[in-house]
């Protein structure tokens, strides 16, 4: 029964819990068990908070019987990336230097998930400091993938990815600097968004890299991203990168057609060194996009390794300055090849980081002009290739994190120096049985229309419904 209850979507089971079919604490019992059958195998809880969900989920049930107003998460368990912040409670950061840290504030977001009814499930594991795209963690353990576990999560939102395949909550909150929600939804088989930059408050999250940080929801399908967006997405005062752009109802036009949709194939870069199989699976996907009246256009975007070598510069550059008085006091307590690469930004000059935060409007506005104008969205493989092994990735070094970041994200990490919304969604299987995605980007503020193609696109297919036997 309970995985059942677990294999229903998001707004499937807050459907389910509103209309008293289910309670919420049967659904929250359901996603427990299923945690404390999977963690052994896949490791994608930190802590996984049982006693005080239930309580919570209680507390739901009860207010639902005694009429109250209900939000549109309502007694929906959700589980996080270990990087959120609640006042008084235990975030980690996948790290041994915070491995005990308490924080005094509680995330917008956070906030704003409690407002709509969520129940948190618990903390999920991560890359440490969110600082790795394979989801490698010394200090925590390695988080596996439910489809296969000797190969990789992607990272740094590696639990949110594991535990939402493996189907042990509802939704996620990743964040992704370069790649961290797209590349683990990519390689666990879920959906993924990051949305445009300032479209979510950063307050009270652990920082990555300022410029770049976005959070982001994981989920089962683009119409359980899109609900998740809504209750987030909105201006902070307390954030001032916020943007104050108003927040539309991303699930009401979710079932429009999308017949005459512009879908832009890149002419240059982003399928380099793909494999066979990727590119098979994105004919594939666009074929069903012709079928659905969809327009597929070529299109030739600006020169995007330049913004890769920028968003490179920005990354660096910032990591160390958050990093800097730890570097100083705590060396130690960094893994080796994290702090190699923090190392690596303090001999960034100051010029060439200043350069490349200047130069990224502009060079918005021209990829922007060379893409946009001519397509509704561009359409790109997530990954080159399906999630590695375990071993094939475990970094010695510095150098060999730069390679992997080569390798996992060099079709991400330019729309995250340009700060546009991208989502990944499921299309397909390799012949492994690893998972396959497709990569959709748009102009800023297009999160609607991402997740209205992405949902079209999950109407006739099956990709995003399909569970690890694990």
């Amino acid at each position: 029964m309970s995985s059942d209850i677990t294999r229903l979507t998001l707004t499937g089971v807050a459907a389910a819990i509103r209309r008293q079919k289910l309670s919420s604490v049967e659904v929250t019992r359901a996603c427990i068990a299923e945690a404390e059958r999977v963690q052994p195998r896949i490791n994608c809880f930190i802590a996984l908070e049982a006693d005080e969900a239930l309580k919570a989920a209680k507390r739901a049930d009860l207010a639902l019987r005694r009429g109250a107003k209900l939000g549109a998460l309502h007694g929906v368990p959700l589980a996080h990336k270990d990087m959120y912040y609640r006042a008084g409670m235990i975030s980690s950061g996948g790290s041994k230097i915070l491995r005990d840290y308490r924080p005094s504030v509680t995330a917008t977001v956070v906030e704003r998930l409690y407002g709509a009814g969520a129940v948190w499930l618990g903390r999920l594991n991560m890359a440490e400091f969110a600082a790795n795209p394979t989801g490698h963690n010394e200090h925590w353990g390695h988080c596996r993938n439910p489809w296969h576990p000797d190969h990789i999560t992607g990272g740094s939102s590696s639990g949110s990815g594991a535990a939402l395949a493996a189907r042990t909550c509802f939704g996620s909150l990743g964040s992704d600097t370069g790649g961290s929600v797209r590349g683990p939804a990519a390689f666990c088989g879920v959906t993924g968004l990051k949305p445009t930059y300032g479209r979510v408050s950063r307050f009270g999250i652990l920082p990555r890299a300022w410029s770049l940080d976005c959070v982001g929801p994981l989920a089962r399908t683009a119409a359980d991203c899109a609900r998740l967006l809504r209750v987030i997405a909105g201006e902070d005062a307390r954030d001032a990168t916020s943007a104050a752009e108003p927040v539309p109802d991303y699930e009401r036009d979710l079932k429009r057609a999308i017949k005459g949709l512009r879908i832009g194939v890149p002419t240059a870069y982003f399928y380099d060194g793909a494999t066979e199989e990727v590119k098979a699976a994105m004919r594939a996907s666009l074929h069903v996009f012709r079928s659905l009246g969809a327009r597929v256009i070529e299109v030739a975007p600006p020169d995007v390794q330049r913004l890769l070598a920028l968003g490179t510069l920005i990354n660096q550059s910032e990591a160390s300055a958050i990093h800097s008085r730890w570097m100083q006091t705590r060396p130690q307590d960094y893994s080796a090849v994290f702090r190699g690469r923090i190392e690596a930004g303090f001999f960034v000059p100051a010029t060439r980081y200043l350069e490349a935060v200047m130069l990224r409007s502009r060079l918005l506005d021209e990829f922007v002009q060379a893409v946009f104008t001519k397509v509704d969205l561009l359409h790109t493989p997530v990954t080159p290739a399906p999630a590695p092994t375990i071993a094939a990735t475990d970094a010695k070094t510095a150098g060999d994190v730069l390679r992997l970041l080569g390798a996992i994200t060099r079709n991400m990490r330019p729309l995250s120096y340009l700060g546009i919304p991208a989502a990944s969604v499921p299309a397909g299987f390799s012949k492994g049985g690893l998972p396959l995605s497709m990569q959709l980007a748009g102009r800023p503020f297009s999160e609607a229309l991402i997740l209205h193609a992405a949902h079209a696109y999950q109407s006739v297919t099956d990709w995003h419904t399909r569970v690890p036997a694990i």
